[in-house]
C-alpha cells in the first residue's frame, strides 16, 4: 500500500484492473484501518478518473453475494448520497410507489454515511430483517413486489472498510459504487448522484451495458429530483434539463425536504408519506422521483400519466398497502 500510496499523492491515476485488485484486497483483509483511510481521502483530495471507478466497479461485482431471483424485468430507485442536504428518504419511498403501482422494486441500499439515517437505517427501524436468503427474497417480491438489498451482507469489501467510513462520516468513492452494484443488476434503474462529473461518468459506463437507465443531479446539489431547481437528466435517450415546471410545480424550499436527524423523525416522514399524510412539498418530491421511475420503466406513457400512476399509488392506499405486506412477511 505504501508505494500505491506515494503514486497516488504524486498524482498518479490507477489502471482499471490496479483499481480492482486493491478492492479486492480490502475485502480479503490485507489493509489496516490507516492505509485504507489514507487511501479513501485520495479521493477525497482529487476527483477520482474513469478506469478508477470501472475498476472498483468490477472489483465489487466479482466479489459480490450471487443470488437468483425470481424476476426478469425489476427496477432499482438509488442514489450516491454524499450531497450533505440530509433530505428525508425520498428513493426509499419512491420504491414503495413503484411497487403499488405494480412494478416490480429490487432496491439496493445501505446505512447513512454523510446522512442522518439511510435506507438501510430507517428500514431497519421499521422492522424490516435484512437477508440474503433467496427464499426470503423472492416470497417478499412475490407478496409484496419489492425486496431490499442490504449492500453490506452482499458485498464482502464492505464488511472492512465500513468502520472506516463510518469514523470518516463523509462521502468516499464507495458512495459512487453503491447504485452501480446492485447484486442482481436489475433490468431498469433511477440513479441520482451528487455532482455533474459523476453524472456524466455514470452515463458513459451505462452506455456499454443494456440497462435501461436514468440518472438525476439537480443543480443545486441533490442526487435526485429535489424541486428546489432545475435537475440534469441523463438516459439511453440522451441528456436533457428538467424544471419543476415539468411535475407542475414551482420551485421548493429546500428547508421542507429536509429529513431531521433521528430515525424516529425520519420514520414519522416516511409514513406520513406512504399513509397520505404528509405536507404537500414532501408528497411532490417523492412523486417527481416515482414518476420518472415509471417512465423508465414505460417509456411509451406520457409523462403525465407517470405521474398520475404514482399519485393514484399513494391516494389510493397501494403503496403503504405494499409497505404493510412488506413487514408482516419479516
Amino acid at each position: 500500500m505504501k508505494t500505491i500510496l506515494n503514486r497516488l499523492f504524486n498524482n498518479y491515476n490507477l489502471s482499471k484492473n490496479e483499481a480492482k485488485n486493491i478492492l479486492i484486497d480490502f475485502a480479503k483483509g490485507k489493509y489496516n484501518a490507516s492505509q485504507m483511510a489514507a487511501f479513501l481521502t485520495v479521493f477525497q483530495m482529487r476527483p477520482i478518473a474513469l478506469p478508477e471507478l470501472q475498476g472498483f466497479r468490477e472489483g465489487m461485482l466479482e466479489l459480490c453475494v450471487n443470488i437468483q431471483l425470481d424476476v426478469d424485468r425489476s427496477i432499482d430507485l438509488c442514489g450516491t448520497g454524499g450531497d450533505g442536504k440530509n433530505t428525508f428518504n425520498i428513493s426509499t419511498l419512491a420504491s414503495f410507489v413503484l411497487a403499488g403501482a405494480g412494478y416490480k422494486v429490487t432496491k439496493h441500499g445501505n446505512y447513512g454515511v454523510s446522512s442522518s439515517v439511510g435506507s438501510s437505517n430507517i428500514l431497519e427501524y421499521l422492522g424490516y430483517q435484512f437477508s440474503n436468503n433467496e427464499k426470503k427474497l423472492n416470497r417478499e417480491l412475490e407478496n409484496a413486489g419489492i425486496c431490499f438489498l442490504h449492500a453490506p451482507i452482499f458485498h464482502p469489501a464492505m464488511k472492512n472498510i465500513a468502520p472506516v467510513r463510518k469514523e470518516m462520516a463523509v462521502k468516499t468513492f464507495f458512495n459512487l459504487l453503491g447504485p452501480m452494484v446492485n447484486p442482481i443488476q436489475p433490468s431498469h434503474q433511477l440513479i441520482g448522484v451528487f455532482n455533474l462529473e459523476i453524472a456524466r461518468m455514470y452515463h458513459y459506463i451505462y452506455q456499454g451495458s443494456d440497462k435501461k437507465y436514468m440518472i438525476l443531479h439537480s443543480l443545486d446539489g441533490y442526487d435526485e429530483v429535489s424541486l428546489t431547481g432545475d435537475c440534469r437528466l441523463y438516459s439511453n435517450d440522451g441528456e436533457t434539463t428538467i424544471s419543476p415546471s415539468l411535475f407542475r410545480e414551482k420551485p421548493i424550499d429546500p428547508a421542507l425536504i429536509h429529513g431531521g436527524t433521528t430515525k424516529a423523525k425520519a420514520a414519522e416522514i416516511f409514513l406520513s408519506v406512504l399513509k397520505n399524510e404528509s405536507s404537500p412539498a414532501q408528497k411532490s418530491v417523492v412523486l417527481a422521483n416515482a414518476s420518472l421511475a415509471i417512465q423508465n420503466m414505460e417509456p411509451q406513457a406520457s409523462f403525465q400519466e407517470c405521474l398520475t400512476i404514482a399519485r393514484d399509488a399513494i391516494e389510493k392506499g397501494r403503496a403503504y398497502s405494499v409497505f404493510s405486506k412488506l413487514m408482516n412477511n419479516q
